[in-house]
This record gives structure tokens, sequence and C-alpha cells, in this order.
């Protein structure tokens, strides 16, 4: 059944604001937090340039019997040899992942391999895998296990990248050096993104990430094949960001000469961010086109003088070496902050370390984890309320309902089904409504049109016997907004108003159509997906955070 409620995992223990717990997707760590983790970072790297070791062991978990696993399902070079050396910094157990020999190739699921290795007393894994949602999928069915168990402790999931999702430790240490060259000054940031945003996780965990600073100016930039998906680009408007898009590094550059004076001037921004274009994911049609695309985001040197004073540019690496969208004659210039933003991530991944395996922490003041979802009612029982106010709905449960022109006597009539959409939509989800449902049976169901002109879907259902509390809140969660009406002795006995869901969750009628999603019935964990609704009313999957329409849901 659709319900409400927060989930228990990854949200720290009552001793500890941080131990055990996980990292998903940025979010999961809330702006005072990373706030708090950065200024741990700053102590941290200033200790290592001073070779301090008393400070630098305070930062240590120290532990041979604290393990930590790293699983690699992908390539990497930066993330996965920062997270080894963070490793060997805090003197622990410390383990590779072998994919290629593992039981992962007999079809063993994420889950039981994941139980298996807990078992052996691991309490955190650094895990880059195709698949999205894994880490969170993880942190509750382990979380599950333990408790089976009666096992000791949390355990924590650390996402180095899944898929085209997030990479919220690159969003970390991204965050980080922006920081640094913004004076530890939060209060604004103005940085274009420059390159491949469709298949760049790291620009997408942004689109949370940078709700770390106050004022948000984006400007996007690259061709439309390779441009930001547009549910991104709508949720970075939601939180109040201002967004600009251009197709190219030239249409960029052109739109304003950044020496020009003009008061209110709309500038180009200091702060570029270049990510390597993913052509050969996109089929022949873009390969054709390559050397077009890439020229689109790939800075010309001489475009220097173009630029404003001070600019820096960041690279999340690897750069292409033959083909790379920030030249190498570029490395000796006070452009190169991408040597610096590299180097980073291993101080920040050190700090990360610290804080969930309970080291550090314990001095946070803050709010603790993201903000729970509030419940609410989303199912009114609007009988008396109508008769009593005498409204147009009160005439209209005194008169009788007929399907053609039989009265119904007993029965069922669900209205307002879809209400303003095409025709050809309103019939399509009549059929997820009864299959869903499982209201097959004698009765009839149609596309009318309502007083104010717009198309609705009807359902009528003679004879049935009637819908528990459990099954009107399903019911929302497959057409919210309509208008339930029981019927007895050939008048409406009950009738509801649906409102739309926070949360839907618990019905194995639910798919995400990410087929990259943990969840998908293709990748076969068998679990079911859960979905959060958002600001604009869609449907975010709560593992790999697609958005879908509510009709979208359903299988």
């Amino acid at each position: 059944m659709p319900k409400l409620r927060t989930t228990e995992t990854g949200h720290g223990t009552r001793e500890h604001p941080f131990r055990g717990r996980s990292l998903a997707v940025i979010s999961d760590l809330n702006r005072e937090e990373r706030l708090y983790l950065y200024r741990r970072v700053r102590e941290l790297k200033e200790a290592h340039r001073r070779r301090d070791r008393k400070a630098l062991d305070s930062f240590r978990i120290n532990d041979p019997d604290f393990g930590i696993y790293e699983v690699f399902l992908e390539d990497s070079t930066r993330t996965r040899e920062s997270f080894k050396n963070a490793a060997h910094f805090h003197r622990l157990k410390f383990s590779e992942f072998n994919a290629s020999s593992s039981s992962f190739n007999k079809s063993e699921s994420y889950s039981d391999t994941f139980a298996n290795l807990i078992g052996y007393d691991n309490r955190m894994f650094v895990i880059r895998s195709k698949l999205e949602g894994v880490c969170r999928y993880l942190a509750e069915t382990t979380e599950r296990y333990r408790r089976r168990h009666d096992l000791a402790g949390g355990v924590s999931f650390i996402n180095a990248g899944d898929g085209r999702h997030e990479h919220p430790t690159q969003e970390l240490l991204d965050e980080f050096t922006f920081l640094e060259d913004l004076d530890w000054n939060n209060r604004e940031i103005h940085l274009a993104l420059v390159g491949d945003l469709y298949h760049g996780r790291t620009v997408h965990s942004k689109v949370h990430g940078l709700g770390l600073f106050e004022n948000v100016t984006v400007d996007l930039v690259a061709p439309p094949e390779l441009s930001m998906p547009r549910p991104y680009v709508e949720e970075m408007l939601l939180q109040g960001f201002t967004v600009r898009e251009f197709e190219s590094i030239e249409d960029y550059l052109s739109h304003q000469d950044p020496t020009d004076g003009q008061p209110g001037a709309a500038q180009i921004a200091r702060l570029w961010y270049f990510t390597r274009p993913q052509l050969e994911r996109m089929g022949e049609r873009v390969l054709r086109r390559a050397a077009e695309l890439r020229a689109a985001i790939t800075f010309d040197p001489d475009d220097q003088k173009r630029l404003r004073e001070n600019t820096i540019f960041y690279h999340p690496l690897p750069r292409h070496r033959e083909h790379p969208t920030i030249p190498v004659s570029l490395d000796d210039t006070r452009l190169n902050g991408w040597e610096r933003q590299s180097a980073n991530g291993w101080y920040v991944r050190m700090v990360l370390l610290a804080m969930l395996a309970g080291r550090i922490g314990e001095d946070y003041p803050g709010p603790v984890g993201p903000q729970p979802v509030e419940e609410e009612e989303f199912v009114r029982d609007v009988t008396s309320e109508t008769r009593r106010n005498g409204t147009d709905d009160s005439v209209q449960e005194k008169r009788r309902y007929s399907e053609g022109i039989r009265p119904i006597r007993d029965g069922l009539v669900i209205d307002h089904i879809f209400t303003g959409a095409p025709p050809e939509k309103i019939r399509g989800h009549l059929a997820t409504l009864i299959s869903v449902m499982k209201l097959h049976g004698r009765g009839g169901e149609w596309v009318s049109t309502g007083s104010d002109g717009r198309c609705k879907g009807l359902l009528f259902r003679p004879g049935h016997p009637g819908l528990e509390e459990q099954a009107v809140r399903k019911l929302a969660a497959v057409v919210p907004d309509a208008t339930v009406n029981l019927i007895r002795d050939g008048e409406v006995y009950r009738k509801y108003r649906l409102g739309h869901p926070r949360r839907i969750e618990d019905l194995p009628e639910l798919i995400c159509r990410n087929e990259a999603c943990i969840t998908h019935p293709d990748n076969g964990e068998q679990t079911l997906p859960r979905f959060l609704r958002s600001r604009d009313g869609h449907y975010v999957c709560e593992y790999c955070s697609r958005k879908h329409e509510f009709t979208e849901v359903w299988r």
C-alpha cells in the first residue's frame, strides 16, 4: 500500500551524527553537514602541509579490525586510488573486490554478495557500478541482514559513481575546491558547466550539490546532443538557480565581451567546469559528427584573452589524451585548477571516511541527515461536508448514477480520472487503473467532457462491494485528483476526493522505467522501487532519481 515513512537507515546513530551512515546521493548530507566536512578537510589539508603528526592522528581511524572494501565494477583511476590511499592513511583493514572472479558471474544478487562481506566484519563499502541506486538499495537490504543476525554497528555504503546518476564524493571535492577559490564564502557562485552534460554524472550531482550556495547562476554550455537532461534543468530552476544555456564555447564567449563594463550586463562565469565527451555511448549518427561536437566544447587557447580576470578551469578527469577539452598547453597557466581539484579528492575522502566511521564528528552541532518527508493526508472523505454545505456535489450525490439507461443501485463510480489529458492518454490510463486495482468485471468506462470543457475519464462498476480504506489510499496513487463514489440503495453513501501521495511504495505493480535502475526487473534484484513526489508534481525514484509522470510508475 502507499504509505508515508522515513527510512531508518542512513541517518546516523543516536550517539554519533555520522557513524554508520551512507552516501548514495549528495543530498544525503545536508548543507550544514557538508560545511562541517569542508571545515575539517581544510584543517586536515593544513595539518598535512605542516606535517603535523599529532593533528593528522586525530583524524585516523587507526583500527586494524575496521574493514573497508572497494568494489569497482567500472574502470576508475582517481576515485579508486584516492579512496585506497585514504584507507591506508587510516590504518585499517582494506580489501579490494575482484568482480571478474566473483559470484556475480554465477548470477548471485548484489544483496547476497554484500551480506556475506558484512558477515566478515566489514563496515564500509565504496562502490562504483553501471547500475543506478545500488548504494541506497544495499544500505537498506544489509541493514535488515545486520538486524537479523544481531551484528553490532551500522554499515556505510559510499557511491563512487553509479551509471549516469550521481558521483557524490566528486561533488564533495568539487565544492571544497570552489570554496577554496571563493575565499570560503558560500554566499554565491557563478559556474559554467561545459562538455557532455547528458552523460556526466559529476554535473548531475551539481543539481543538488550547488544548493550549498545561497545564490547560484549556472551556464550550461553544450550542443543539443550533449545537453543537460531537461529534468535536471527543471530541478535547478525549481531550486531558484539562474540557468542559461549555450550551444558552444564560441556561442558562450560571444554572448558578451567580459571586458564590457555595462551595468547589469550578464557576464560569463569566472569558474568553468569541463567534462569529457562520452560520444561512444550515443550511436553511429553522433559519432559521425564527433569532430564537430568536440570542437563545440573544446577550449581554444587563443581565447584566453576573452576570459574574465582570475578565471579558473576545473575538470573531474580523465582528459581524453587525443582530444582533451582543456588542451595540455594550458597546464602551466593560471587557469589550471583541475590538478589541485584532483588532489583535494584525497583529503575529502579521508575526512569522509573518518566521519562515517565515527572517528570525528561528535562536535557537529547542526541538524542530522536529509529533511524527513512530512506526512500529509491525501484521501479526504467529503460525504458529510458536501451534504452540509449544500454544494453542487450534494445535489450530485442525491441523484442516481446510471450506466447508460440503467441506474446503478449498488456499486462504485470513479470520476474525474486524469482530467485535462488527451482522450487517448485517458483511455490508456483507464486500462492501467483496471489492471492495478483489479476492477475487471461488468460495468463500463469511457471518456467524457466536463462542464469546463476538459476531457476526463469515468469508470462504473455496478454491484462492486466497495473499497476498504487501504484500497482507497492505493487508488489515490493510481488516479490522483479523482473522485470516488460508493453507492448503496441508489445513492452515494461515501464520497472521497483523492490527492497526490507524497510517497508511493510497497506495491508489486510499481516499476521504475529506467532500465539502469537497480530496481528494474531486468536487473534481477527482485526489489520494488519507491517514489517520492517532487515539487513539480512528478514522482522521483528514490534509487536512481529518474522522474516519472504518475501514469508511468505502473507496470
